[in-house]
């Protein structure tokens, strides 16, 4: 007989840990170090996975100029993509009102910080003062700024940098077979996180304030059907292959909330797809600061649904000028602690919306999250791969045939 793949075996601990956190509430809370260890070996894959790659990738383009071109249409797909999400959560909160009918109670203090991310903190918040330090504390985007600079300087002494472009390389599949190890322990840390999920806040979870959770995963299938559907026909992206090498992460991001712990699985499996390492190594990470489609989605969302449980009517123009303040300051939400309910509690202070709705959303933001943190995996992995389709990679239609990559862009 076949044996299992690890998505059945994750599959079957996600319903286990359900059942088990709905009839053993007590017990299944303490199961939750079983996912507290699986997400604490993810993190310690992260930083030198994303620098070795990285590294080793540009390093091998020898271009600096090609990593630039590569930048520049990362960032213009982000923007574009991510302002469609913004659109799209407007539009449903607009039209099913999810928070019509919600009694809002004032004075429920959601222990959130009020003030938001601004576009000068987050430029700040890029650049690191100490890789040592940026690794400990697990900060993404300050390592990709520099590996890349690194490795843009390991392109410009080639003969002097060999050894440690070898070393990169070396370190790399080291720890993309560590990541298989470590995946090895992804059923058990999915079933802890769930039965601990379900066995804190009950079955209720899944019924208090249901339409807006509903409206929530109906908006982000919407997206993923019609905007990123639309995106892998205009590409043309095998969409079986993208599907097949994608699911496991988009499972272990579903299932444990977490970008970081589908991060290292998903850039191997996207340079499996048949993304080049210097893309993949490039384009995944940054997406998690600059192209967070399902945590932008949810923000407007949840902004327009804290007017509506308080009764207050925001004009177009005011939801367009909020839309416009959303789409800055959600770039720095990777790197904020409960990041996407703090960005909600600054924007709503920004628009005189009581901050007290967030406290409304914490009973069932765990469920959102899972929802949010699967579309923005799903829409990092889909722009490696536009990205790569845009440089001129030939996807094949099957695994049997190699990937190739054009001379020159398209």
């Amino acid at each position: 007989m076949k044996r299992p793949s690890l998505t059945v075996w994750i599959l079957i601990a996600l319903v286990a840990g359900i059942a088990f956190g709905a009839v053993f509430p007590a017990p299944a809370k303490e199961f939750g170090l079983l996912g507290t260890i699986f997400l604490r070996l993810i993190k310690s894959i992260i930083a030198p996975l994303i620098f070795a790659t990285l590294v080793v990738g540009i390093a091998g383009t020898g271009s600096i100029k090609t990593m630039g071109r590569i930048g520049g249409k990362a960032i213009l797909y982000f923007e574009i993509v991510t302002t469609l999400a913004l659109v799209i959560g407007l539009g449903a909160a607009n039209l099913i009102q999810p928070g019509s009918g919600v009694a809002l109670q004032p004075g429920a203090n959601p222990g959130l910080a009020t003030t938001g991310t601004g576009l000068q903190q987050t430029v700040e918040h890029t650049f690191p003062t100490s890789i040592i330090d940026a690794m400990a504390r697990g900060e993404v985007l300050q390592i990709v700024v520099f590996s890349f600079l690194f490795g843009t300087a390991c392109a410009a002494i080639p003969a002097k940098s060999r050894s440690v472009v070898d070393f990169c390389q070396a370190l790399s599949d080291v720890m993309f077979r560590y990541t298989n190890y470590v995946m090895l322990f992804a059923p058990l840390g999915v079933f802890g996180a769930m039965a601990a999920t379900i066995g804190d806040k009950g079955l209720g979870v899944l019924l208090n304030l249901g339409k807006l959770v509903l409206t929530l995963y109906a908006t982000q299938m919407f997206f993923i059907v019609v905007v990123l559907g639309t995106v892998t026909a205009i590409a043309r992206i095998p969409l079986r292959r993208f599907i097949r090498w994608v699911r496991e992460p988009f499972l272990i991001a579903y299932s444990t909330a977490s970008s970081e712990a589908a991060l290292p699985l998903a850039l191997e499996n996207m340079q499996t797809f048949g993304v080049p390492k210097h893309i993949a190594a490039f384009v995944l990470p940054t997406g998690y600061s600059f192209n967070l489609d399902g945590s932008t989605l949810y923000l407007s969302l949840a902004s327009m649904f804290v007017a509506q449980a308080a009764g207050i009517h925001l004009s177009w123009g005011t939801q367009i000028t909020m839309m416009l303040t959303l789409m800055l300051t959600s770039k720095g939400v990777a790197a904020v602690p409960r990041a996407s309910l703090v960005i909600l509690a600054g924007t709503l202070a920004t628009f005189n919306l009581p901050v007290e709705g967030v406290a409304l959303l914490l009973g069932v933001d765990a469920l959102m999250d899972m929802a949010r943190t699967s579309v923005n995996l799903l829409g990092n992995c889909l722009a490696t791969a536009v990205v790569a389709r845009w440089e001129g990679v030939d996807f094949p239609a099957t695994d049997a045939e190699p990937a190739t990559a054009a001379t020159t862009a398209v």
